[in-house]
């Protein structure tokens, strides 16, 4: 198969959008397309793609906690995180095109994504304590506050998705299928490719501290709403 006919077969097999932000939407799975039609014409597999993710991001994570922060610094974190974030949209949809998902593939998906979570809020709190100059002490809360909002919105959406019925994937391939473009525009604030544009702040201190403050506050607002909702829609489902 071309490039160019896989790339035709991953936009017709590509999953809904369904509660995936505008970001997600027209930005990451489309880079995500072009690095899995590359993908599977290099003959990898859809696990040496999520390990070349993971490369991507532990390498913003090590020079976010070990690199004095400068513009340079902080462009360079940012595209480590970006490119890592769209070759973790390629995995599942290079399994797809090579028919080949498996429990093993979507586990170690799983467990890099939850790595990197706290693995980079923990680097921002590093890179805080040794480098930044903050108005007092209270600021390093502030990773750790990040950190517990973002793992238990990355878990509560998985063990929601995995806890409902799957009766409704009928439309999970066809595109176009999906929240209505205010909602993915209401969603932006919390998506992960979003929250990677906070270090292109990081050549000033009080930019970077105010930015990575409203996202945090983001999370922290949308976090009591989503799972109020995953609440509601686990308790509506009878028992068979």
């Amino acid at each position: 198969m071309t490039f160019g006919a896989a790339h035709r077969e991953l936009r017709r097999a590509q999953k809904t959008a369904k509660g995936v932000s505008l970001y997600s939407r027209h930005i990451n799975r489309p880079a995500g397309r072009v690095l899995a039609a590359a993908a599977y014409r290099a003959g990898m597999t859809p696990n040496q793609v999520t390990l070349v993710s993971a490369a991507l991001t532990s390498s913003a994570v090590l020079l976010l906690a070990c690199v004095r922060p400068s513009w340079l610094l902080g462009m360079t974190v940012y595209v480590c995180l970006a490119a890592g974030f769209a070759f973790d949209s390629a995995d599942g949809q290079l399994a797809r095109l090579r028919r080949e998902s498996t429990a093993v593939g979507e586990w170690l998906d799983h467990v890099v994504d939850c790595a990197k979570i706290i693995a980079l809020h923990a680097a921002v709190l590093i890179s805080l304590y040794r480098f930044h100059s903050l108005p007092n002490r209270g600021w390093l809360l502030l990773p750790l506050g990040f950190q517990f909002t973002a793992v238990l919105i990355f878990f509560g959406g998985l063990l929601t998705d995995k806890l409902k019925p799957k009766a409704g994937d009928a439309a999970a391939g066809t595109p176009g299928v999906g929240p209505s473009r205010l909602r993915a525009l209401a969603l932006l604030p919390v998506d992960y490719g979003v929250f990677c544009t906070v270090f292109l702040l990081l050549g000033d201190d009080q930019a970077f501290l105010a930015g990575y403050a409203v996202l945090f506050a983001a999370h922290a607002l949308f976090l009591p709403v989503f799972m109020a909702k995953s609440f509601r829609e686990l308790a509506a489902i009878r028992p068979a």
